[in-house]
C-alpha cells in the first residue's frame, strides 16, 4: 500500500464496502457522540467521514486530535448505518472505521477555523491566506480559475490562435496608471518598468508578420485597489490579429466569452448576440459607458416637457442655458409616494439637493407629486406617453448639464431596479459599446488630450483627418474612434480598439492633442519605426481574467478568485510585501532613500 494513502477524501463508494483503505488528509471536524469520534477528514479532492469507538487501539491517539492536523488513517470501509447517509457528499454512503493512525502535522491553536463560512476581517484572511484557501468555497473559486484559463486557452486555439510571451521588464510608458519600476544594476540611475499590459509588443508582433498572437498576459499597474480591480497586478486575455476590422475582432471574441460563460454559468443564461451601444446612447440611456443590460430601465430627456412649465427650477434652468437638460428615470410599478420619498431620501444620501418625481395612481392618472401640480396635466401626460408608463408607475428628474449629472443620474437608474427588483436574476447579459470619443476637452491644463486609447485609428475619413486644422475644436471633438469595450452585467471585462497603423496619422493624432514630434520620438521610437516600416491594419482586445471569473464564481471582489492578493493597501501580508531592504542591496542599486518627512 502506498505510504500515505490507497484512497483520495472523494474516493470511496458502496462498491469498497469490506476493503481496507488508507487515506491522508487534514481533520476538518471532529465530533465526540457519546464517546464514538467522528471525523470529517478532507483533502484537496473531497471528503470522507471516519470514526473511530473506545475499544480501537488507536482510541488514545484519536482523542488528541485537533482540527486541521494532518493525519493519515488506515482502517476498513464499511456502509453508514441507516439513516446517517449524506447525500451532499459523494461518499455520504460510506465511512472509514479506522484501525491505525499516524499523525503527519501538528496544527497550532487556529487564527481563523476553516470549517464553516464565516466572514472574517481581511487582515486575518490574507496573513493566513494559506487557512483561507483551504475552506471549501474560496478553493473552489481558484479551482475554477484554472479552469477557465483552460477554456479560454483552447478557445484561441482552436481558433487559430498562437500564444506568445512577452516581456516582463520593459521600457516605462507615459500613458496610463503609474508604473512599478524598476532599477538597473548595471546601467546606474535608469530603470526597467513593469509592463502595464503587452500592448506595444502585441502590436509589434503583428507588425512582425505573426498574424494572430493570444496570451494570458500579467498586467501591472501602481493604482489603488477596487472591488474589481486588483492592486498591484491582474491578469487578462490578451489578443491581436492583423487584417481585421472592428467586426473580425467581435466576431472572433464573442464565441470566446459566450463559450467559457456557457461552460460555467451553472444554469445561468448567456446572452447569444452582444448588442453594441454607441457609447454616446450608453451614457444617455444608461448613465454610464458600462451598461448593466438586466436592468430594463432606459433613461430619457424629457427637456421639452419642462421648458416653459410652472416648476420654475427646472424652467429657469434650461432658459438661461442652452447646454441645460432634464433626464427622466422611469420606474415601472414605483408609483407611490413612500417608495418615491425614499428615492429622494436617498438622493439626499448621495450629496443631491434631491431627486424630483411624478407617480401616477389610481384616481389621479394624470399623476400626481409636487411636479405634476407645477407642470400641470397635460405636460405630465406627454411625459408618460413618451417614458410608457401608466397607473402604478413613477418617474424621477434630474437637470442640468448632462457631464455634471450623468453620473448621479446613473447611479439612480441602478437604485430604482435594484429596490423596484427589476433587475433580471440569472443571467449574464453582455454587450459592446462603441464609438468612444477621440478626443476630450483637458479643463485643467485647457486644451484638447485624448479621450482613451491614443493609439487607435479614427472612425474619421483619413484624408480629411490629415487636413484638420488644431483650432477646428468642435469637429475635433465630435469625433469618434474605432475603440470598443466589452461589458457584461454592468462590469467592463475590456477595451480595445483598431490600431493607428500609419505613422502619419499616429503623428497628427498626437498633434492635434498638443504632443511634439519630440515626445512621440523620445517616448514611442520603436513603435513608430515600426509602423514606418509595413505595418498591417490590426486590431485587438484583452478581456479581463480576473474579472471573467469573478462574474461566474459569483463574487463581488476579486480578492476572493486570486490565490494570493494584495490588501487595499497593495500590501502582501502573508509574506510581507514590500519590505525594506539592506544598504548593500541599495548601493548595488545605486540608489539613496530620500523618505517623507513625518
Amino acid at each position: 500500500m502506498h505510504r500515505y494513502r490507497s484512497h483520495t477524501c472523494a474516493d470511496l463508494r458502496d462498491s469498497d464496502i469490506g476493503k481496507e483503505a488508507r487515506l491522508s488528509g487534514w481533520c476538518h471536524r471532529i465530533r465526540d457522540h457519546g464517546g464514538v469520534l467522528f471525523i470529517d477528514l478532507r483533502d484537496h479532492y473531497g471528503m470522507t467521514q471516519c470514526v473511530i469507538d473506545p475499544d480501537s487501539k488507536a482510541f488514545k491517539l484519536a482523542e488528541t486530535l485537533r482540527a486541521e492536523w494532518v493525519v493519515r488513517f488506515d482502517g476498513k470501509v464499511r456502509r453508514r448505518p441507516e439513516g446517517t447517509e449524506n447525500p451532499d457528499l459523494p461518499t455520504g454512503q460510506i465511512e472509514l472505521f479506522i484501525a491505525e493512525i499516524e499523525v503527519l502535522g501538528e496544527a497550532a491553536e487556529l487564527p481563523m477555523p476553516v470549517f464553516g463560512d464565516q466572514e472574517y476581517p481581511e487582515d486575518i484572511r490574507l496573513k493566513n491566506r494559506f487557512l483561507d484557501l483551504r475552506r471549501d468555497r474560496l478553493h473552489q473559486n481558484i479551482m475554477k480559475r484554472g479552469a477557465v484559463i483552460d477554456s479560454l486557452r483552447k478557445r484561441m486555439k482552436d481558433q487559430g490562435f498562437f500564444e506568445f510571451q512577452t516581456p516582463i521588464l520593459t521600457a516605462s510608458s507615459p500613458e496610463g496608471a503609474r508604473d512599478y519600476l524598476v532599477p538597473s544594476r548595471i546601467h546606474p540611475g535608469k530603470f526597467y518598468a513593469l509592463p502595464q499590459a503587452p500592448q506595444q509588443f502585441k502590436q509589434l508582433l503583428m507588425i512582425s508578420g505573426f498574424d494572430r498572437y493570444f496570451q494570458i498576459a500579467p498586467c501591472f499597474r501602481d493604482e489603488d485597489a477596487r472591488a474589481d480591480r486588483s492592486p498591484g497586478e491582474f491578469y487578462q486575455l490578451d489578443i491581436e490579429m492583423s487584417f481585421v476590422t472592428q467586426d473580425d475582432v467581435f466576431n472572433v471574441v464573442e464565441p470566446v466569452l459566450r463559450g467559457v460563460f456557457e461552460e460555467f454559468a451553472n444554469g445561468k443564461s448567456v446572452t447569444k448576440t452582444f448588442p453594441k451601444i454607441k457609447y454616446a446612447d450608453a451614457m444617455r440611456q444608461y448613465g454610464n459607458d458600462k451598461p448593466d443590460l438586466r436592468n430594463p430601465i432606459l433613461m430619457q430627456n424629457v427637456t421639452e416637457a419642462f421648458k416653459g412649465s410652472g416648476f420654475k427650477i427646472f424652467a429657469g434652468m434650461i432658459a438661461s442655458d442652452p447646454a441645460v437638460e432634464v433626464w427622466s428615470i422611469p420606474a415601472p410599478t414605483g408609483g407611490n409616494r413612500a417608495f418615491c420619498d425614499r428615492m429622494n431620501s436617498w438622493a439626499q444620501g448621495e450629496g443631491q439637493p434631491g431627486l424630483g418625481y411624478i407617480f401616477w395612481r389610481e384616481g389621479e392618472e394624470s399623476g400626481a407629486g409636487p411636479l405634476a401640480k407645477n407642470i400641470g396635466p397635460e405636460r405630465t401626460k406627454q411625459i408618460a406617453d413618451q417614458l410608457g408608463l401608466k397607473v402604478g408607475d413613477a418617474a424621477f428628474f434630474v437637470a442640468g448639464k448632462p457631464k455634471d449629472f450623468v453620473k448621479f443620474a446613473g447611479l439612480a437608474r441602478t437604485k430604482v431596479g435594484e429596490e423596484l427588483k427589476l433587475i433580471k436574476p440569472n443571467t449574464y447579459e453582455f454587450c459592446w459599446v462603441v464609438d468612444f470619443p477621440m478626443f476630450e476637452w483637458n479643463e485643467e491644463e485647457k486644451k484638447i488630450d485624448f479621450s482613451h486609447n491614443p493609439f487607435s485609428m479614427p472612425n474619421f475619413d483619413i484624408d480629411k483627418f490629415l487636413a484638420l486644422d488644431p483650432k477646428d475644436e468642435s469637429t475635433i471633438l465630435g469625433m469618434t474612434a474605432f475603440q470598443y469595450d466589452i461589458v457584461c452585467n454592468g462590469i467592463e471585462l475590456s477595451s480595445g480598439a483598431i490600431r493607428n497603423h500609419r505613422v502619419e496619422v499616429m503623428r497628427k493624432a498626437f498633434g492635434l492633442a498638443g504632443y511634439g514630434e519630440d515626445v512621440l520620438e523620445a517616448k514611442f521610437g520603436g513603435m513608430l519605426r515600426a509602423l514606418s516600416l509595413g505595418a498591417p491594419p490590426h486590431g485587438g482586445i484583452a478581456p479581463g481574467v480576473d474579472r471573467i471569473v469573478m462574474l461566474l464564481c459569483e463574487e463581488e471582489n476579486l480578492r476572493e478568485v486570486v490565490a494570493f492578493p494584495m490588501n487595499q493597501r497593495a500590501e502582501d501580508l502573508l509574506m510581507g510585501a514590500p519590505s525594506e531592504v539592506t544598504p548593500k542591496q541599495l548601493r548595488e542599486l545605486h540608489i539613496r532613500l530620500n523618505l517623507p518627512q513625518n
